[in-house]
């Protein structure tokens, strides 16, 4: 069931025939998910709640990264005072609707991801003393955070509110104000929320399957 603003604000258009008619996944969650999403600009002032921060974790810890590693870290930054250190480091068009969302997550990676392999991977703990010696760590870390990134984007969708992501930021400026110890590297920030009036710019082109896609 989509939510209720989903279809004041939104939509749906039907605009997009699908190529399959026996899509599993329903036509207004494919609208929901993809079709008809994006990013958001605008939010209403209703509170994301806690039950809803621990819904899109339950949501985005199942979905797959190399070798079970789960190496993104999220952090919240619920308080005016918390939000204003972040705003600091983002691009100036980022700011104000940054001020204003009713949530911020900034997404980072955990370089040091290893040291959970024997609770995510216990078939195979002595991964993580190989991982801890491994010299591309913190490029493993970075490449399956991102990709959660993308889960998580997904799943803030998913439980009915709306995201909108932003990579508009100074990451040294924010890994020194938030990590200092450097264990963990920024990804993303990721405003969200319901969404508020005028909250989508025009959805913008994409490429064609023939632009994108080869097949041998």
């Amino acid at each position: 069931m989509v939510p209720v603003w989903y279809h004041t604000v939104i939509g749906p258009s039907r605009r997009y025939p699908p190529r399959m008619t026996d899509i599993p996944l329903s036509r207004d969650a494919q609208e929901l998910l993809f079709l008809e999403a994006r990013s958001a600009n605008s939010f209403t002032d209703e509170p994301v709640t806690d039950d809803q921060l621990h819904a899109i974790w339950d949501l985005l810890k199942w979905a797959p990264t190399s070798g079970n590693t789960n190496p993104l870290r999220i952090l919240y930054l619920r308080s005016p005072e918390s939000r204003e250190r972040a705003v600091a480091h983002l691009a100036e068009g980022n700011r104000a609707k940054t001020r204003t969302a009713p949530m911020t997550a900034l997404l980072a990676a955990d370089r040091d991801f290893h040291e959970f392999v024997p609770q995510l991977f216990p078939a195979r703990a002595e991964q993580a003393e190989s991982y801890a010696k491994m010299e591309g760590r913190a490029e493993m870390a970075y490449f399956n955070a991102t990709l959660q990134a993308a889960y998580f984007i997904l799943a803030v969708r998913a439980i009915g509110l709306a995201a909108g992501p932003m990579s508009g930021f100074d990451y040294p400026a924010m890994d020194r104000e938030f990590f200092p110890d450097g264990r963990y590297a920024s990804v993303l920030v990721v405003n969200f929320g319901m969404p508020g009036p005028d909250a989508w710019f025009p959805r913008l082109p994409r490429l064609e399957f023939d632009q994108a896609v080869t097949i041998i």
